[in-house]
């Protein structure tokens, strides 16, 4: 178990100025650091923060075995009757000081632990299971930890995540997890949020990533303006040795010259020979996408079970990367096919072949141009039928982006539920049916099975596609009174293509669907 002291981390914070107070008299070990007092361990430092914090957690921290805390100038006082005789620290930046202080409780294990970052407006997610599924196939089943949208795996917590990229004292606690637990690597989704409120700060990575940039999360409770977004994810490459970037990507100039803070940048794109990994011969099927991969002067052929030339885009990054962790061609290019997506691309196909379903998380405009144009072109003649929503509360650009992104790739859309929040789902369907063209085939079904139901009832009677959107893997819809449980879109995909089964099984055996 890593032991710091109390008088070590005022020391840190004074060194970045922002120890509001005199370092406590009494020095104590401290163990590791937490900021839900639910799960905090004996030893460890508690952070007092958020907007919902009550002093009651405090008292509950103390009691479960917090030796100190951490607090913002605002609660001193307050909290000083609330937990007499224990010591705090006192900050002017409490999520600085908070990245600060968990860096060093848990003893850096960055330091000794391969860590990937990687961050864009789309493809986050399957670029971090595709450069897992490359390091596992390279260093056996299991060894590359996972902190993400879909899930958290560091080699001792394996469970569904919260947020994209967890709040400092959570993922310094599972970069310690990795290291411990002798993980391979690590690779990391990193939100603009992550970035724009320090919960990544003093991470150091091996690699930085970046994949693109779009519009998205432009809200009063996210990013006030596109430059506020786009500012934050540059940020990623102050904390790397090495920066990767896709030649590809919008504004791919002024990426490239943030890049050029990191020690080193090696750069990626589809057709681009003076880029260090570049793909050629890309090949598109209903099955997915083929391509030569060309890195460090050998080229390989690669098969992935994903559509589209942005897929490609994703392998190139996860094979780059993995090149960079030492990782070999027969390795990259076995991980590759091998991949699977939680709730990303994943294909549901009708035993006669008539009926498709795709679920696939894409929830804004960038991600819906990408994945549509790459389904109208592999389903050729097919007719595709959309189901999805946009959220409430927040990225209210959605609302209108994904209706005008959809129509010129789609035959008939069924606007449904995707978390409304606080706002009435009815309401959201309104103005996404505003952004459509005039008479474009379209109707609104708020409940999303309702929805799903019907359109693989629309989808009967010819070779069609079905795609559900933006929800995935998730199994709970956040409601303006919190969250409820609700089906995936993977089970509804199932569910469809089940019936669909049943209707035709004069051309069908009785084996159940399969998706892959």
């Amino acid at each position: 178990m890593n032991t710091t002291t109390l008088t070590e981390l005022a020391g840190d914070l004074a060194a970045a100025g922002i120890l509001s107070s005199p370092a406590p008299r009494a020095d104590v070990a401290v163990t590791g650091a937490s900021c839900d007092s639910r799960v905090v361990s004996a030893g460890e430092l508690f952070v007092c923060k958020g907007a919902a914090f009550r002093p009651a957690f405090l008292a509950s921290a103390v009691e479960r075995g917090a030796v100190a805390y951490l607090c913002d100038e605002a609660h001193a006082a307050e909290l000083a009757d609330v937990a007499p005789g224990v010591p705090a620290l006192v900050t002017s930046d409490l999520r600085r000081a908070m990245a600060l202080c968990s860096a060093r409780a848990f003893g850096r294990p960055d330091r000794d632990l391969r860590t990937v970052g990687i961050t864009g407006t789309k493809g986050k997610t399957t670029t971090a299971y595709m450069l897992r599924s490359i390091v596992d196939a390279a260093c056996g089943a299991r060894s590359c930890g996972m902190i993400g949208t879909v899930e958290t795996y560091d080699g001792v917590v394996d469970e569904p995540s919260r947020n994209t990229t967890p709040e400092a004292p959570d993922l310094w606690r599972n970069l310690a997890h990795a290291r411990d637990s002798r993980l391979s690597a690590l690779v990391m989704e990193v939100s603009s949020q992550a970035l724009k409120y320090d919960r990544t700060f003093g991470v150091g990575l091996d690699v930085a990533c970046f994949l693109n940039i779009g519009l998205d999360h432009i809200s009063p409770v996210e990013h006030a303006d596109f430059e506020d977004y786009f500012s934050s994810k540059l940020k990623i490459f102050s904390q790397c040795e090495t920066a990767v970037v896709n030649l590809d990507s919008d504004h791919a100039d002024r990426i490239l010259k943030a890049a050029s803070r990191a020690p080193r940048t090696l750069t990626f794109g589809i057709e681009r020979p003076e880029a260090d990994a570049w793909a050629d011969e890309l090949v598109a099927s209903e099955e997915g996408v083929s391509f030569t991969l060309h890195l460090d002067g050998w080229e390989r052929r690669v098969e992935l079970p994903f559509p589209g030339s942005f897929s490609a885009s994703n392998a190139l990054a996860a094979a780059l990367c993995a090149h960079l962790l030492g990782i070999g061609p027969e390795d990259i290019v076995r991980g590759l096919a091998a991949t699977r997506v939680p709730g990303r691309m994943e294909f549901y196909h009708s035993r006669d072949r008539q009926l498709t379903a795709i679920v696939d998380f894409a929830h804004n405009r960038l991600a819906f141009e990408s994945l549509l144009s790459a389904v109208r072109a592999a389903f050729s003649g097919a007719r595709i039928i959309a189901v999805f929503g946009a959220v409430g509360g927040k990225a209210q650009e959605r609302r209108h982006e994904l209706p005008k992104a959809a129509a010129p790739f789609v035959d008939y859309l069924v606007f449904t539920t995707d978390d409304p929040w606080t706002e009435d789902p009815r309401d959201i369907c309104r103005e996404m049916e505003r952004a459509l063209p005039d008479g474009f085939p379209h109707e609104v079904i708020i409940d999303r099975e309702e929805a799903a139901a019907r359109a693989f009832e629309l989808a009967e009677g010819r070779r069609s596609v079905v795609l559900l959107l933006a929800k995935g893997h998730e199994t709970r819809m956040h409601m303006r009174d919190g969250y409820v449980p609700c089906l995936s879109d993977g089970e509804l995909a199932r569910r469809g293509i089940a019936a669909h089964d049943r209707a035709h099984s004069a051309d069908a055996d009785t084996d159940a669907p399969s998706a892959r």
